[in-house]
């Protein structure tokens, strides 16, 4: 070529900048702008690459001139892109799949030859080494004729962050357009053409939102030969594996690994073709693993290989005028099976929203994380005071489990629209529930999402009383001096983000319910204590490697409540007349330590008491390590400094404005 070919992208999510790390490698390419709808999302990673111009949609970066897009958008986006693109005489590589129909990749194919230019689906699995290495064996006859595919892929799915349910817990075929279509094509890469296919999802029930989380399939080949897929989002460790047999050998190949293996056929007895392949294949393993370690710390092997070959071969064939490496029809070809596939757990997935989403029967109180420590025990006390509560549920209970039969939503406290069908028609609300483990976008969905949620469902159904549960954890515990007593005005948390993302959101939650305006009460319980709460460490206490580390010697006071008496205070705080607005405090003033309370639970993990001195040693050198690596730690000196529990406390707020006093279960 004369010149370089001036590209521009449309999307700037996760899959972006591993076609920008291509595009930086290509030398026929001139990368000249991004478009994406989040423009800042666009800007930043322009930034990052040194591209020059950014817009929030494919029109405002096709103004500067493009030779050829990439199309890296949600599914339902890329035709209408794609034609958008090719009218304007653009070369379009587009992700997989091709598209949403097959109508679709028809109207697609029409305009790239009426507009004269390349259109090429990114299959990038074919182009992954060591599948480009199997596909060469297999053309060379090293294998002989084909007889199966066997093809195992696990996943994981960034978690839901909170806000408008994205498309891949919405679709209840999203995992397998997403995944089944590499599996497809690599089977007709392999075998040849599909005749029949045969899917079956399933759900385990261990991520609520998505639905359909194990996936089997079956295809046909027209040659008689056969593909079997499984699917999963829950194996361990996860897998990007293939098996390929034939008459004469067997492939395995591994694509975390970047490895090929080739089993063969040897003249002998079986056993003696087990021995060598097992010894030759071992020591293939010895060199392989750490070879793939070194390539990918040191930058020789590219992340995401695959997408990597696969942009720049488009831009090799560009360059030759040559045959692109996916052609359109292949595209086409596993629309086709994908979206016949689809039918079934699209509509089962329709089926169970319509029933999940019926309006519930009428209630006066509404309680969140009523299957929780605290939120179960609350809604006993409640049935037992003759309410009949309706109760927000992630997942509905086990057929045998004590509150099955009472009014459920189930739905996310991210999700604005299961908290307005839960909070609906209700008077009083008990806000239990909020995030207690995960990555931070768990915790920003289930407390920070979840409690904007919840403040605005109350606003909408002017609901009379909001109840909110707090934390001790979003005071300061750092910096308070001993001895002094703490009440509803101690000082909050001053370094939320260095403490983690419970006291981060829980802080930042408490705020915007101080800031509503509604008639809520804010309680924030000490460290909760009562049956079942024994294998919950106390403050002050580590879990780490199968031991309760106690930070010092288990002489601190301990800021306990009973759970009895916690469920009373939501059940005054709903009823006082002086509650909303306040902010309360609950924490039974009777002086227990560490040490009694660990005698008083009897945890069965070992305990092991750690000098604070130490483990400001080994959060010291985290600390560095984090520096070292760019990355955040677990362990720092400021969160040892927070193991230190609150104590003294004064109660006159909580007997003041709720009457509330503790019962003294002394703990003995």
């Amino acid at each position: 070529m004369s010149r370089k070919l001036r590209v521009g992208l449309v999307g700037a999510g996760y899959v972006a900048e591993r076609h920008l790390i291509a595009l930086r490698d290509t030398p026929n390419v001139e990368l000249v702008a991004i478009a994406d709808p989040a423009l800042d999302r666009a800007q930043a990673l322009a930034r990052k690459f040194q591209v020059p111009h950014t817009a929030p949609n494919l029109a405002g970066i096709l103004a500067h001139r493009l030779d050829a897009v990439h199309i890296l958008t949600p599914p339902v986006s890329h035709c209408p892109l794609a034609l958008e693109a090719l009218e304007a005489g653009c070369h379009v590589l587009v992700e997989k799949p091709m598209a949403e129909s097959v109508e679709e990749c028809d109207r697609m194919i029409a305009a790239a030859q009426a507009a004269g230019k390349r259109l090429m689906v990114n299959h990038s699995a074919r182009f992954e080494p060591p599948v480009a290495q199997a596909l060469e064996l297999v053309k060379q006859g090293r294998i002989g004729d084909p007889l199966s595919l066997h093809l195992f892929r696990g996943s994981e799915y960034p978690p839901y962050a909170g806000g408008p349910m994205p498309a891949v817990f919405r679709q209840g075929s999203y995992p397998f357009r997403d995944l089944g279509v590499h599996a497809l094509y690599l089977i007709e890469a392999f075998l040849g053409p599909i005749s029949s296919l045969n899917v079956l999802h399933h759900s385990t029930g261990r991520d609520p939102l998505l639905t359909y989380d194990e996936w089997r399939a079956t295809a046909q080949a027209a040659n008689g030969a056969t593909g079997h897929i499984l699917l999963s989002w829950n194996m361990q460790p996860v897998q990007n594996e293939m098996w390929l047999h034939g008459t004469r050998g067997t492939l395995h190949i591994d694509c975390f690994l970047q490895s090929c293996t080739l089993y063969r056929a040897y003249p002998g007895p079986k056993q003696l073709h087990a021995i060598i392949n097992g010894v030759r294949t071992g020591f293939q393993r010895l060199i392989d693993s750490p070879a793939a370690l070194f390539g990918f710390a040191t930058g020789r092997i590219k992340p995401s290989p695959g997408i990597y070959a696969a942009v720049r071969a488009f831009y090799q064939t560009l360059a030759e005028n040559a045959p692109i490496p996916v052609e359109p029809a292949e595209g086409r070809n596993a629309v086709r099976w994908v979206t016949a596939a689809s039918l079934a757990p699209d509509t089962d997935k329709d089926a169970l929203e319509a029933q999940r989403t019926q309006p519930p029967p009428p209630a006066k109180i509404l309680v969140t994380g009523a299957a929780g420590f605290l939120g179960a025990k609350l809604v006993a006390r409640l049935l037992a005071d003759g309410h009949q509560p309706r109760l927000f549920l992630r997942r509905p209970l086990p057929s045998g489990h004590a509150l099955a039969h009472l009014n459920a939503v189930i739905g996310d406290l991210g999700n604005p629209s299961d908290v307005d069908r839960a909070v609906a028609g209700v008077q009083t609300v008990y806000h239990v529930g909020a995030a207690m483990k995960g990555p931070p976008e768990a915790f920003h969905s289930g407390t920070v999402h979840g409690t904007r949620n919840i403040l605005d469902a109350c606003r909408r159904h002017q609901v009379g009383r909001l109840v909110y549960v707090s934390s001790m954890g979003v005071m300061d515990h750092a910096g308070h001096p001993d001895g002094v007593f703490i009440n509803e005005n101690s000082p909050l948390e001053p370094f939320p983000e260095q403490r983690g993302a419970y006291t981060q959101t829980k802080l930042e939650a408490e705020h915007l319910v101080r800031d509503s305006g509604l008639p809520a009460v804010i309680l924030r319980p000490g460290q909760i204590y009562g049956p079942g709460a024994e294998s919950v460490t106390p403050n002050g206490v580590i879990k780490l490697a199968g031991r309760w580390i106690v930070a010092g010697d288990g002489s601190r006071k301990l800021p306990l409540v009973h759970v009895d008496d916690v469920v009373e205070a939501l059940i005054l705080a709903a009823a006082a007349p002086a509650a909303p607005g306040q902010t309360v405090n609950l924490v039974d003033p009777t002086p227990v330590d560490q040490n009694q309370y660990l005698n008083f639970i009897k945890p069965k993990a070992p305990v092991l008491r750690v000098p604070v001195w130490f483990l400001m040693t080994a959060a010291s050198g985290v600390e560095l390590l984090g520096k070292l690596l760019k990355r955040s730690v677990p362990l720092t000196r400021y969160r040892v400094r927070s193991l230190k529990p609150l104590h003294p406390f004064d109660i006159q707020q909580a007997k003041q404005v709720l009457s509330w006093t503790p019962q003294n279960r002394p703990i003995k």
